[in-house]
């Protein structure tokens, strides 16, 4: 695989997603978020201003645990699901399949993460700004957190238009994807779970944290921000299991690791297969 080819498919998805309005517009808009629920994130217990980093990570998690994921498989499926002679000329080319594959997740994930790290960044400086930079270790791990989910469903997005082929499909699957994780998956998990005996049932919520990179992140954010308490039955699980948080943790970064690349790797044997 040449790297240099590689960046140049790259560079030219980034220029097409820079010139998308799309990109600046989350960007704003999630900035704008993030200032606001920090702002108003004490509102019902009749407190308004800026909190710290800390408790503004952890009235930001749901969005980021929403939005992200969606954002991310549109514009993976936009990516890879473009113009037909576009798509032609770019696969006529002397490069490989692989090469065009890993280029536009790179770009894709370059424009998503600019976006993504304009919006934390100003809300960080106005926040900083108010009530002082406690906090901000944890808030720039939960940055890392975010990224790492974009990538994931990124590459998530790009196997699911690969695989589909067809632009109305993919938008389809992908919609589902987004619905699987996000609402249905811990449904399923807790009915699944619950014709077991406890310890039999522990053991598969356990196991089923990893089956899910939206739980992952959640979990692997409430360790970094210290709330043990919020972990809820997949966290508690995990913490008793590996018996520390260092342990759960290191080992739901390595989970959402695979989760970036197995995605990739299918694609790879997809995209081969595939006629253009």
């Amino acid at each position: 695989m040449d790297l240099s080819r590689v960046a140049i498919v790259a560079a030219q998805e980034l220029r097409i997603n820079v010139r998308n309005k799309w990109t600046l517009i989350f960007a704003v808009v999630f900035g704008a978020l993030t200032l606001a629920i920090s702002y108003f994130g004490l509102v019902t217990a009749a407190v308004v201003g800026f909190e710290g980093f800390t408790r503004t990570c952890a009235s930001l998690l749901n969005l980021v645990l929403y939005l992200i994921p969606i954002v991310a498989l549109t514009m993976a499926t936009l990516g890879f699901t473009g113009e037909a002679n576009a798509s032609q000329l770019l696969f006529s080319q002397p490069v490989t399949r692989a090469e065009i594959l890993l280029g536009k997740i790179l770009g894709l994930a370059l424009s998503m993460g600019a976006a993504t790290l304009g919006g934390f960044g100003l809300a960080g400086l106005v926040i900083a700004s108010q009530v002082g930079t406690q906090g901000l270790m944890r808030y720039l791990a939960f940055v890392g957190l975010a990224i790492l989910l974009e990538l994931i469903f990124l590459s998530l997005g790009a196997m699911v238009a690969i695989l589909a082929g067809k632009k109305s499909k993919a938008f389809g699957l992908a919609v589902f994807v987004w619905f699987l994780f996000v609402l249905f998956y811990d449904l399923l998990v807790i009915g699944f779970a619950s014709v077991f005996k406890e310890r039999t049932a522990n053991f598969l919520v356990f196991l089923s944290l990893f089956g899910n990179p939206i739980d992952m992140v959640r979990v692997s954010s409430l360790i970094t921000l210290n709330g043990p308490a919020m972990f809820g039955a997949a966290g508690a699980a995990l913490l008793k299991f590996l018996g520390g948080a260092t342990a759960g943790n290191s080992l739901l970064i390595f989970g959402l690791l695979l989760w970036i690349v197995g995605p990739l790797v299918v694609s790879v044997f997809a995209l081969r297969w595939q006629d253009i």
